[in-house]
């Protein structure tokens, strides 16, 4: 079995530690992910899936535990290095697209791969391929507002990933889609995922596609329960 892409052992995270207003949120999180697996994170609005999606993906740092990336123990880097990794190993998709309206789609996906040092035309040609992948060709010129909900979020899927991370993290990725659509914008994330080996973990509310993962886990009272 390959080594895990995302591993997360005994993670802990309060907020306003040794105050009377103190919230355990994360009360020792356990969860490995290997390359090409899809997991589903599904728990109750305010239980703690965007904390824990944050500390795996580095955007913040829990307070007790081990959190590694790829290998890599990240509690105790320098924030140069997290930094690094974020930009490389990771890759992020919110619930709203936040693509940049006055750039077209290709731009939107070509410009995090020229902040990591791509040069243009090869950073062009893997936009254009990454658009194919999910059903886009020839939609690389539109800007956002020209694009539908389920094109935009496509094209912020091909963002994440336009610097071929090894950990996908979505926080809600099809939340404000409907059902058909939310069906097809996954569909796309998941020949992806099968294709390149990427990692992925996905939190949603969406109760049909956290069926269609390889694993769901449930977060109760800031514990990871595996559901199968």
């Amino acid at each position: 079995m390959s080594d895990p892409v995302l591993n997360l052992s005994g993670v802990t995270k309060t907020y306003n530690a040794g105050k009377p207003n103190a919230v355990e949120v994360l009360r020792g999180a356990d969860l490995s992910i290997a390359p090409g697996e899809l997991v589903a994170l599904v728990a109750p609005s305010g239980a703690g899936k965007s904390t824990l999606l944050h500390i795996a993906g580095l955007l913040d740092t829990a307070d007790a535990g081990a959190v590694s990336i790829d290998g890599e123990e990240t509690m105790g880097l320098s924030d140069r290095r997290r930094t690094l990794l974020r930009r490389g190993a990771l890759g992020f998709v919110y619930q709203f697209h936040h693509l940049l309206p006055e750039f077209t789609a290709q731009e939107n996906i070509v410009l995090p791969q020229l902040a990591n040092g791509t040069p243009r035309p090869e950073a062009e040609a893997r936009a254009d391929d990454l658009m194919t992948r999910v059903g886009l060709a020839g939609r690389s010129r539109h800007r956002p507002a020209a694009l539908s909900g389920g094109e935009q979020q496509r094209v912020a899927f091909c963002r994440a990933l336009a610097n071929a991370p090894r950990l996908l993290l979505a926080d809600e990725p099809t939340g404000n889609l409907d059902l058909a659509t939310s069906a097809n914008v996954f569909d796309a994330l998941e020949q992806v995922v099968r294709d390149t080996g990427l990692a992925a973990l996905i939190a949603t509310h969406n109760l049909d596609l956290a069926a269609r993962m390889d694993r769901v886990v449930r977060m109760e009272n800031g514990i990871l329960m595996p559901e199968r």
